[in-house]
């Protein structure tokens, strides 16, 4: 097949095209690097600055819309899978529609459905929007809801959402918000990580911990409560904890910091690890956040528990440090090697690049049997 594959969350489409292309598609990559994290991309759609940096990607765009046609797939990163306005994709996504054989919607992060879900139908315990059946009311959470909710954008998600030939969401809580709605075209495939080929490396005489900060997103994310709770666990046991903090730093630096960790602090507000802590599991770093029984679910494992699993509170974390903090260093051992083992088992990149093959052929299929009817 030929694949495009429009956008980047997280190295998710790079690493997704190295998957396909292993199994012998031609897949290209258009992003614009998921902005200061700077992931590879075959076409750059990198925006400047200002209103003026609006313009020039404009025109780059529709320069480029020759090169974004005649494929059999292009899947999108989100329905933001550009760095215009909404307005602005609307006849960007019409006309890859019409000139390619599918499109696929990525349900991967924030979007109209995954705000109205959690802010409105809550079947999420605790989420970015709800803490059981109250809304959160952080400004990061505010900010979203009205930037989705009755708005341009809002509209582009539902027209994508109802025209596209599928939907795959990458965690458990995304498919939730599209699983009911589009039952028919909607489908679950894991996140996908290349294996690192390495050993669990031994605890040294102080446990390490490394949490990634990203400033405009850290009330919204929980990585604000998660690093105060750490801090103060290594002041309260100096002789057994070391901290390490990344902020907002290139993907090449985050990663070097954190190999050398022991632990890593994920999203306070997730039921899964996504990307950057699926990562670390890969390396045998232990993930400190979403490690709900949905997430094992989902996935039929029902052997390996890797992931420390937090709710949504200070304390929570504070706890879960303090027991690794504490922890013999057998134990350590073994949450590392299961971490290992489940990124191996669940998302190793080749076998989640056949889920999505799997996925797209199916995709081609109908259709195919559909204009012959």
């Amino acid at each position: 097949m030929k694949i495009l594959l429009l956008g980047e969350y997280s190295n998710v489409h790079a690493t997704l095209a190295d998957g396909l292309r292993a199994l012998g598609h031609t897949v290209t990559v258009a992003s614009n690097g998921d902005f200061w994290k700077d992931y590879p991309a075959d076409i750059s759609l990198k925006r400047k600055p200002g209103k003026l940096g609006g313009i020039s990607l404009m025109l780059k765009v529709w320069a480029l819309m020759h090169k974004f046609t005649g494929y059999d797939i292009v899947q999108l990163i989100n329905p933001m899978f550009m760095e215009l306005k909404a307005e602005r994709l609307f006849g960007i996504y019409d006309y890859l529609k019409k000139h390619n054989r599918a499109v696929v919607l990525g349900a991967y992060g924030m979007d109209w459905y995954w705000v109205k879900t959690c802010s409105h139908d809550m079947p999420l315990r605790y989420s970015d929007f709800n803490i059981g059946k109250q809304l959160r009311t952080n400004a990061d959470a505010v900010r979203e809801q009205k930037d989705w909710m009755g708005t341009a954008k809002e509209r582009l998600n539902r027209e994508i959402a109802d025209e596209c030939d599928g939907i795959v969401a990458g965690l458990y809580e995304y498919w939730v918000c599209y699983k009911d709605v589009f039952k028919d075209k909607t489908t679950f495939i894991p996140f996908p990580i290349k294996p690192q080929g390495v050993k669990p490396k031994a605890k040294g005489e102080k446990l390490k911990i490394f949490i990634g900060i990203n400033k405009s997103r850290s009330e919204y994310k929980g990585t604000d409560i998660m690093l105060k709770a750490a801090e103060a666990v290594k002041a309260n046991y100096p002789e057994r904890v070391e901290l390490e903090v990344a902020e907002s730093v290139p993907f090449a630096v985050y990663e070097k910091m954190m190999n050398c960790s022991d632990v890593i602090l994920d999203q306070l507000y997730s039921y899964t690890p996504a990307m950057n802590a699926l990562l670390a599991m890969s390396k045998g770093i232990i993930c400190v956040g979403g490690g709900e029984e949905e997430n094992y679910g989902i996935i039929n494992e029902n052997e390996l528990r890797p992931i420390i699993n937090v709710t949504p509170s200070y304390q929570s974390v504070y706890d879960s440090l303090k027991r690794l903090a504490t922890m013999p260093d057998d134990e350590i051992m073994s949450l590392k090697r299961q971490s290992i083992e489940y990124t191996r088992r669940h998302h190793d990149y080749i076998k989640v690049a056949q889920q999505y093959a799997d996925f797209y052929v199916n995709i081609l299929s109908r259709k195919d049997k559909m204009q012959r009817v």
